[in-house]
């Protein structure tokens, strides 16, 4: 059953502009998901953060990697 491989947690970032410190992209945080990601029957728990960047499509990083970013400067101008 899928549900048994990931659950979403809450994260106060959540639909904030973030920035990822391992790549330096930011984007807007879109969820906080704690992953099995192993393949075999030994579960490998990861929380992971998906951003939506800058071209549209979401990547995944280690939700320690994550931090405000300033807003974006489209939304201001």
């Amino acid at each position: 059953m899928m549900t048994d491989r990931y659950e979403y947690v809450p994260h106060p970032l959540l639909r904030h502009r973030v920035r990822d410190v391992a790549s330096g992209v930011e984007g807007e945080l879109m969820a906080v998901i704690n992953e099995d990601v192993s393949n075999s029957a030994r579960p490998h728990w990861v929380e992971l953060a998906y951003i939506r960047g800058p071209s549209g499509r979401e990547f995944s990083t280690a939700v320690d990697n994550i931090q405000a970013a300033g807003p974006h400067p489209s939304r201001y101008a």
